[in-house]
This record gives structure tokens, sequence and C-alpha cells, in this order.
């Protein structure tokens, strides 16, 4: 349905719409939250006389999308005693922690995340909350509580599964109220030893057990992954999309590549430990192992975009030092570092996380949500632009200016 007057007209001199770019001045006529029509050339005068709102920019492109972040942790905080601490708070506090870390998302234009899970549930509460029209907050897709072995990692966001018919029951109750499920695959990286140095926490069958009782849900499965063991597991399981990824290789690329799995490479936390290691205290032997880890990484995301591997821009915000909304330009400014061209790197902020999720309308076009950001400058031209959005168009709430990078 249309609104009883006429919407916004915006008449832009370039845009992006998710998977390409266009030049020169393109007129987008919108309504009701949704885009009705885009024609080439500055229709805004003719608009203005029948009675759109027109309003003009340099550059508009869709909402970003944040694909791996953890509302309810803090990112900007850095000392070990105050992260702890942190988690340690009641619910409600934690609630208002991951709703001040949408609100800020939001702010940067990243208008939907992705939330890779938590043991309370806020993720799924602050998902509710965000489809209320003005909210002020970013989108949210949940992966709600994962699954995990029993004293493996992942306690902060994982319930414990054993069994075939554990795996089975705890899928299901999940895929309930989750709109995936979060598999912990693998621990974490030592980075003193350099390497994933535990075993997976789940063998192909059970892995792919998991894969399946998902999918027979209607639910996608993405899963904490680094290694190359755990890397096998999750290729020959079947994982949809393949989270974090260190010590990725060719050949699981190509599987990967066959078997339309999708890879969200994070670099932000480990970038995060090389470029602060005094944050950590690492040694000089640790600090050059981070630095031979995400010269590898790079290499391997500009490989699996060589080899067309779905990738998608993911930060692991809420992690140390990883800041929800700022921290997906540092993300954009790594996967330019590692050689893809910057049409690529915006497809894996906008369109290709959107289409993995299923969005129905994954660009800019007509009938689609309105769902966008306009910039001062084309990023094509100055990058930077991107760290201060004129103005974001969502669900949650039409925004003027962002909080400052």
């Amino acid at each position: 349905m249309h609104s009883a007057s006429p919407g916004l007209a915006l008449v832009v001199a370039e845009w992006f719409d998710g998977e390409h770019r266009h030049r020169g001045p393109h007129t987008f006529r919108v309504d009701a939250g949704r885009i009705v029509q885009v024609e080439p050339g500055d229709h805004g005068a003719a608009l203005a006389a029948q009675g759109w709102a027109v309003q003009r920019g340099a550059f508009l492109m869709p909402g970003l999308v944040d694909a791996h972040v953890h509302l309810f942790l803090d990112g900007g905080t850095t000392d070990p005693a105050q992260r702890s601490a942190h988690l340690k708070q009641e619910v409600e506090a934690l609630a208002e922690a991951a709703r001040a870390s949408a609100r800020q998302t939001l702010a940067c234009g990243v208008t939907l995340v992705r939330d890779a899970g938590d043991r309370h549930g806020i993720n799924n509460r602050v998902r509710e909350e965000a489809r209320r029209p003005g909210s002020g907050l970013a989108q949210v897709r949940s992966g709600g509580l994962g699954v995990k072995r029993a004293r493996r990692y992942g306690a902060f966001m994982a319930t414990d599964v054993d069994d075939a018919d554990s795996i089975r029951s705890s899928v299901r109750g999940l895929a309930a109220a989750n709109d995936e499920i979060k598999l912990i695959l693998t621990g974490i990286i030592d980075f003193e030893a350099g390497a994933v140095t535990d075993e997976p926490q789940f063998d192909v069958e059970a892995a792919r057990l998991v894969v399946q009782t998902a999918h027979a849900c209607g639910r996608k499965v993405f899963a904490h992954c680094s290694g190359a063991k755990g890397l096998a597991v999750a290729a020959a399981a079947g994982i949809d999309c393949i989270e974090h990824g260190f010590f990725m290789s060719r050949d699981i690329l190509a599987r990967m590549c066959d078997q339309e799995q999708a890879w969200t490479p994070t670099f932000c936390p480990v970038h995060f430990q090389w470029a602060h290691s005094e944050a950590a205290g690492w040694s000089p032997g640790t600090v050059a192992n981070l630095r031979r880890i995400l010269d590898s990484h790079a290499e391997h995301v500009r490989l699996a975009h060589e080899m067309g591997v779905t990738l998608l821009l993911g930060t692991d915000a809420g992690s140390m030092g990883v800041e929800h909304g700022r921290a997906l330009f540092e993300e954009i400014e790594r996967f330019l570092e590692a050689g893809l061209p910057m049409e690529a790197v915006l497809q894996a902020a906008t369109a290709a996380p959107r289409r993995h999720f299923g969005a129905a309308q994954p660009r800019l076009v007509a009938g689609a949500p309105f769902d966008a950001v306009l910039l001062a400058a084309s990023p094509f031209d100055n990058p930077g632009a991107l760290r201060r959005p004129q103005q974001v168009w969502s669900v949650g709430g039409t925004r003027k200016a962002a909080v400052p990078a």
C-alpha cells in the first residue's frame, strides 16, 4: 500500500545496489519504507511539483551488514578484569549493554547484524525489540544459543550436547527460537603456539547430524571453526557458513566453493591482538605468530574471492578491542589490504550476507525495503566516507549523522 501523500524522492550522483556500482544521477522513489522505482536521471524538480519530498546526495548504498557479532559483549573494554566482571553482571544489565551495542551499530550505518550466540537469549530479546519501527536499533539475525561439547570452549554462548539423541533434540528446540544454529566446532587459537592445539569438538558424523537436523527444521548452520582439522570436518559435514576459519587451505576452499559454503573470516580480533600486543602482554615471538596468522589469512581470503567462495564480512564485535559498528570499517580495510576490489568488499558487507540469510530482495531494487545509507562521497573514490554516513534508513529508524569514527 502507498501512503496518502507521495513519499521521498532521493536523487543521488552515484550508487551501489549491493552488487554493482552505478554512475550518473539516479532518482529513487521511496514510499511506506519501500523502493517504488529507481530510474536514471535527476527527476527531482518534476517530482517536487507532484508533492514528493526531494532530497539529494552524493552516494547511496544498502545498509551495511556485520555477519558476526556478540551484542551483549563490550568490545571497547580491553582490561581483562573488567571484561570478566562484565560477564558476571545480571542479565538485565547485559541486555542493556546489547541494546547500546545495537544503537551504536545502527548509528554507524550497519543496519543488520547476525548475533553469534549468548547463553542468556539476550540476542533473541533484542531481535524482537529491534523490529519495532523507530527502535533505534540495528536489526538482528540471532543464533540464540549455540551447541557445544561439555567442558569445552564456548560456555558463554552455547549449551552442551552429548549423543545423537541430544543433538537432535537440542537442535530442534533451538531451531524454534533461533534464525540459525550455531555450532562450536573447535576451540580458540593458541597465539603463543601459533596454532589451534586442541581437537575438534565434533567429528564429521556428529557435525553432519547437526546440519541435517537443522536443515530439516529450515535452519542453516554456522560454525565457530579454525585449524586444519576443524576446517576439514566443517567442509565434510556441509556446514553452511564457516566463522573465523584461520589456517584455511586451498583444498578446503575448493570444497567450499563446490558445496556453496560461505566464509566469514573475522580479521578484527586477531588484528587487534597484533596491533595492540601490549593489551595482552604478548612476547615478541607471539607477536610474530600473530602477524604470520594474519598474513596467511589475508592470502586465503584473496584466494577465496578468486575461486568464487561466498565471503561474508563480519567482525566478531564484542571481542577484546572490537567495537560494535566501528569495527566493520576496520574489517573492510583488512579485506582491501588482502587485495579484494572495493566492489567485492561491499558485496560481502551488503548483498552477500542478505542473500545467504534468505532475504527476498538482498539488493536496492524496486520493491525492496529501503534499508540504505547515504554518504557524502563514493567509497570507491574515498573509502573513509564509509565511516561518516550522512543518513541511515532502516526499520529501526531514520538517523542523520553517526557516532564519530
